[in-house]
């Protein structure tokens, strides 16, 4: 073999395994995001919908979204929905999951302890202890429902995506305790009662994720200083009374300075 021959076929061994060691992260650069969740996924507390009328509250400035627009190589799906339990993200969302999705974001547990129940019962009541018992109720709930709810959810989308990253984003605190807000409204009592709530929501979530090899993104940390009450700017929406389906909700600071910011910290 002359020494030309030699190194043309050397070239070709080159452009092999070129192909073979780059393809691959080409491939995960790429890649495929889905966003599976509740209404802290869209855009309740955004005030900014694609269509109002659609019962799922999408819109633009919400995580998933600004996260999908920075990476605009990466597929998007939304299949998060206002309102979904685990029940809905098993029938209606995971389906939308394939074998080729790489990440996964993932936020749901709230409304199977039926919290916005227990938000709306601390409003109305006059009676802290009313807020207190409907807070620990939840929170049982939390133990002994969500608990293995989230357990079948899990598996169902790591079979689903038996190749994706998945991050289980949670909840944030709603209050600073002893803040800016005075003695009007809720009262510090029910305020702790109602980030208690949060608290066990993340403990429970967080040790789901382990067991199935997921990553759990705690949202208290982030929103802690920005929670209602606080000193600094605001990125969870308070109450109203003209738009309760707002009130409880990351705002759009919260959405692009909370939560997106801390899953870009992790998926660069």
């Amino acid at each position: 073999m002359s020494v030309r021959s030699i190194k043309a076929l050397f070239a070709v061994l080159l452009a092999i395994v070129a192909a073979v060691t780059i393809s691959p992260t080409a491939y995960a650069a790429n890649g495929k995001y889905v966003a599976l969740g509740d209404s802290y996924a869209v855009a309740p507390g955004t005030r900014t919908y694609d269509n109002p009328n659609d019962p799922c509250r999408r819109g633009p400035l919400t995580y998933p979204r600004l996260w999908a627009a920075q990476h605009s190589s990466v597929a998007f799906v939304e299949a998060s929905c206002s309102g979904a339990t685990t029940t809905d993200v098993i029938n209606s969302q995971i389906p939308q999951l394939t074998a080729d999705t790489t990440l996964v974001t993932l936020q749901v547990g709230g409304n199977d302890v039926g919290f916005v129940d227990v938000l709306t019962n601390c409003i109305l009541t006059i009676d802290d202890r009313d807020c207190i018992n409907g807070v620990e109720a939840a929170k049982q709930a939390a133990q002994s429902v969500l608990s293995p709810a989230l357990a079948q959810t899990y598996g169902a989308v790591r079979a689903a995506a038996p190749n994706a990253r998945v991050i289980v984003i949670g909840y944030p605190r709603l209050y600073t305790i002893g803040g800016s807000c005075g003695i009007f409204g809720l009262s510090d009592a029910e305020r702790t009662a109602m980030n208690s709530a949060a608290d066990t929501l993340a403990s429970v979530m967080s040790s789901r994720a382990a067991a199935a090899g997921f990553e759990f993104l705690d949202a208290r940390p982030v929103f802690d200083p920005h929670t209602i009450c606080s000193s600094g700017s605001t990125w969870v929406t308070s109450l109203e009374w003209d738009k309760i389906n707002e009130s409880y909700h990351p705002n759009a600071a919260g959405h692009r300075d909370g939560y997106l910011a801390a899953l870009n910290a992790r998926t660069g």
